[in-house]
Order: structure tokens, then C-alpha cells, then sequence
């Protein structure tokens, strides 16, 4: 006979760090929330939504509109999203520019640092954890990156890419959500050509395929159900991926990564399933694009929210996933004349004349712009 299992706990994401002297270190994080779990003739099933989004890239002309009084307001931006950010169990942001904070200086392109206060609206508005590897994690040397990395520790933003130490990038960062136990690794194809200071290569996951495969094998050994990877990849402005992200996004998935969120092109690329050689179902977001910066036109202000629906069934001991359902949301960005930058849902923006291109339009590149 069925009965239901209801697990009940508060709504407060905690972190437990655990030493990292070990090949099961991790940084643990459990996401409380409310879930029925179906147990069936000795079948026991529960779900979760793993949501991305793309690049959070701050341009002066975008940090500038923020000001007020000293400060950094950022939250009027989001207003317009709030709700859908809000909306799946677990929300991953890309912080492409590394919030270092007023005390060294803020700056823009090519060399960017942006206030500390974007993180806080970034929880505000719902996200779990940023991942932060990406071609402008060293703009301002180790300083800018261990500014950045102080304030997410000082108001508990989980991060994963970039570190302050080798004990830190040893420490596989796991989270629990909804009873769904799953890593989160990060890392970016290079520098912009600025080097890692020799001896400290742990500041920042670059792209290595052996380390890549071993820190992968790490994470199984934690007992988790599955591993999700942000990969900094691709050509900028390109809305279709090349062939080296789809020969390393099947390299990753077959050596057991389930789940790729990409960026770096700044705009959206297509989402594919995809079947391992272990018959293991995976699913690849190519680009999620920018979500909110000071790029414009040529879809460098569509961006949006990749919807991921985990299902895990456990049967006589035997765990198995499954993706019954994969969605997105399309925003866009506006603004008057580099000033009073707002995102809304494109389907509202669109309606609203704001922008040509329509929430189908954008949908059918991201379901349908891979040939399957």
C-alpha cells in the first residue's frame, strides 16, 4: 500500500564545511524545503528543479545606474524577474564579473571589479550559490579575486571556481535538495591571457581534461546523485556551439557529469539531451548568455532561465534519474539611454514593444537549434 513520507524542514540554506584533507572533503549545503516523497511497493521518488542563469557582467554604465547615496542598489534591476528567479527549488548564477568592492577600485571593460552589493541582491532575489571561473576572474589579480571571495563568505554565498587557497579548491562543494544530493564544479577555458601567478594555480579552475575527469570521480566518491559542471566555453556572440563544445560536453558527460550549464558567448546557445556511454540521459545548456549587463543588441540582452526537473527513483537500492522536463524563461534587459537598466520576462517586453524578438522565438533557438 502507498503511503507518503513527508520530509519537513526549515527553509534556510546552512553550510557545513568539513576538512579538506581528504578525497570526501566537501563544502555540504542542504536546501530545506517542503517535499512529498511517493514510496510504492518499495519505491521511493522525489523531485527538484536545478535552475542557471547566465552571465551576471557589471559595465560601469550598469553599476553607475545603481548608485544611490554612497551604495549600490541593485534590487530594482531584478524587480521585474524577482518572482521567476524565485520560482525553482535551486537557482545557479554565473558571476562573470568578480565582486571585489569599492575599497580597490571599481572598473569595467576589460579589466572588470564590481561592488560587493550585487551579491546581495542576487540572494535576494533567490539565488543559491555562483559559480565564478570564467575568463575575468584575475582582471584584478589575486586581490580583486580574494575581495570577492571575503564577501561571499561574510554573507554566506556559496562559490565554486575560483579559491583562496588549495585546501578551498580540494573542497567539492555538495548540495541537497529536495532529498537530490548533487556537486557543483566550475571552470573556464583561460585568463584573457593575464597569468595565474605561478604557484597559486588553485585561484582558478581552468579547463583541464584529466583534472577535470578526476575531480568528477571525486565527487561520485561523496555519494552523490548526480554532478553538475559550468564550463566558461565557446566563441563569444556565436548563438550556435562549436565543435569543441560538443566534443568536451560529450567527453564530460560520459566520464559522469549529468548536467552543463555553459557561458561565455554572452548569448544564448541551444540545450540538448543527450545519452552517455553508460546510458546515463544528460542534459547540456550550451549558453545561457548574459543575464544582466551592459551589452545590448544582436541577442546580447536576451538572456534567461534554464529550468532543469530532476526526478530520482530509488528501487530495491538501485538510484536512477531522469529530466521529465527541461524549460526556459527568456528575459531581456532594458534601459534608456545607459541608464534605468530593468529586466523583465521577454514575453511581457516583447508585448510591451520593448524588443522584436518574442518568448517563441527564443524558445524554439534553445529546444530546437540542435538537430537531434
Amino acid at each position: 500500500m502507498a503511503f507518503l513520507l513527508l520530509i519537513a524542514v526549515g527553509g534556510l540554506l546552512s553550510m557545513q564545511i568539513n576538512d579538506a584533507s581528504t578525497k570526501s572533503d566537501a563544502i555540504t549545503s542542504d536546501k530545506h524545503v517542503v517535499k512529498q516523497l511517493q514510496v510504492k511497493d518499495k519505491s521511493i521518488e522525489t523531485s527538484a528543479t536545478i535552475a542557471g542563469i547566465g552571465d551576471i557582467l557589471l559595465h560601469d554604465r550598469v553599476y553607475e545606474d545603481a548608485e544611490k547615496d554612497g551604495s549600490y542598489d541593485f534590487a530594482p534591476m531584478f524587480a521585474g524577474v524577482k518572482d521567476i528567479l524565485n520560482s525553482p527549488d535551486f537557482l545557479i548564477a554565473n558571476q562573470e564579473s568578480a565582486p571585489g568592492g569599492t575599497k580597490i577600485g571599481l572598473s569595467t571593460y576589460p579589466s572588470f571589479n564590481s561592488p560587493h552589493e550585487i551579491v546581495d541582491t542576487l540572494q535576494d532575489v533567490g539565488v543559491d550559490v555562483v559559480t565564478t571561473a570564467n575568463n575575468h576572474s584575475i582582471d584584478r589579480g589575486e586581490k580583486g579575486l580574494l575581495s570577492a571571495i571575503d564577501y561571499y563568505e561574510k554573507v554566506s554565498m556559496p562559490y565554486v571556481g575560483t579559491f583562496k587557497n588549495p585546501e578551498d579548491q580540494a573542497t567539492i562543494r555538495t548540495f541537497n535538495v529536495n532529498g537530490i544530493k548533487f556537486a557543483l564544479l566550475s571552470y573556464t577555458y583561460g585568463t584573457n591571457g593575464i597569468p595565474v601567478p605561478s604557484g597559486k594555480e588553485y585561484l582558478v579552475n581552468l579547463i583541464d581534461e584529466n583534472n577535470m575527469i578526476n575531480e568528477v570521480k571525486r565527487a561520485r566518491e561523496l555519494d552523490v546523485d548526480m554532478v553538475v559542471m559550468s564550463l566558461h566555453w565557446g566563441n563569444e556572440y556565436e548563438r550556435f556551439p562549436n565543435e569543441e563544445q560538443k566534443r568536451l560536453g560529450k567527453l564530460m558527460t560520459d566520464s559522469g557529469v549529468d548536467i552543463i550549464l555553459g557561458h561565455h558567448p554572452h548569448v544564448l546557445q541551444p540545450i540538448e539531451k543527450v545519452k552517455t556511454e553508460d546510458g546515463r540521459e544528460a542534459v547540456i545548456v550550451y549558453s545561457l548568455g548574459n543575464f544582466l549587463s551592459g551589452q545590448k543588441e544582436d541577442y546580447k540582452d536576451i538572456g534567461g532561465m534554464a529550468v532543469i526537473t530532476v526526478n530520482k527513483t530509488i528501487q530495491d537500492g538501485r538510484v536512477t534519474l531522469s529530466y521529465p522536463s527541461v524549460d526556459f524563461e527568456p528575459t531581456y534587459v532594458s534601459e534608456q539611454g545607459n541608464s534605468n537598466y530593468r529586466l523583465h520576462p521577454l514575453s511581457e517586453a516583447h508585448k510591451k514593444g520593448l524588443i522584436s524578438n518574442s518568448a517563441k522565438e527564443i524558445n524554439t533557438h534553445m529546444f530546437e537549434g540542435i538537430a537531434q
